[in-house]
């Protein structure tokens, strides 16, 4: 049931109030309170720090993961240097995977009470608070039960030989993802790529939220017409 003109309290916990926002949902959700202290989700303390954690923590548990499946491979007969590409393979579907999830999936528009709460949970949040360090990566439960049906579904597509070292790169894929998605919201670049990248996606955070859906690169916004306007090109016109 969604409750006319909901009033979202900061103070207490939101997962459950955001539902009750109906169709206003999109708009509060895209109006970003910029501060590093995070809103509590949860009455319960132990869903509450099920929703946080430490950017570090995902290379230390999912790289020797990444090590034991690409190493899997090279045990079932294949060379390193086949490894070492089909690894490559593997975090290159990684990369339009999380172009396809974050533009299809992460900024799907709802306005029920469960649509609202489950998009809220899974990226709304993010945007609300964008600078929140403790649920920038993915909470490592959660990836590991994302894990599973992706890995039977490659077992459907693959031999038996060759995918560990896809699951492998698409693991480290996403590793490369989460560690990057955290520095670009925290980090301070020097370099002009990174500083580019930064740029880039703080633009869809704080100007185009509906562009701008790479995360370690541009590319696949590139290849589908995503890819949003600078203000330079925007005041050329």
């Amino acid at each position: 049931m969604v409750v006319q003109d909901f009033t979202v309290d900061l103070n207490k916990p939101l997962v459950f109030q955001v539902g009750h926002l109906g169709e206003a949902y999109e708009e509060w959700v895209h109006q970003p309170i910029v501060s590093k202290e995070g809103p509590r989700f949860f009455e319960s303390d132990f869903w509450e720090n099920l929703t946080r954690n430490e950017w570090y923590v995902i290379p230390l548990i999912w790289l020797p993961v990444v090590a034991w499946f690409i190493s899997s491979s090279i045990r079932l007969g294949h060379t390193i240097p086949q490894v070492v590409l089909m690894a490559a393979f593997g975090i290159f579907v990684w990369t339009l995977l999380e172009y396809t999830l974050h533009r299809f999936l992460f900024h799907i528009k709802t306005k029920s009470y469960w649509g609202n709460t489950l998009h809220y949970l899974i990226h709304g949040c993010h945007h609300k608070h964008p600078m929140d360090g403790l649920r920038l990566v993915f909470p490592p439960a959660a990836t590991a039960v994302l894990l599973f049906p992706f890995w039977h579904v490659l077992k459907l597509m693959t031999t038996p030989s060759t995918t560990p070292a896809l699951f492998g790169g698409g693991l480290l894929g996403y590793v490369m993802y989460d560690v990057t998605h955290y520095y670009l919201h925290h980090g301070q670049p020097t370099n002009e790529v990174p500083k580019n990248l930064k740029k880039y996606h703080l633009n869809h955070h704080f100007r185009i939220q509906n562009k701008g859906f790479g995360i370690t690169s541009s590319f696949w916004d590139k290849a589908f017409g995503t890819l949003p306007t600078t203000k330079m090109s925007e005041k050329s016109r």
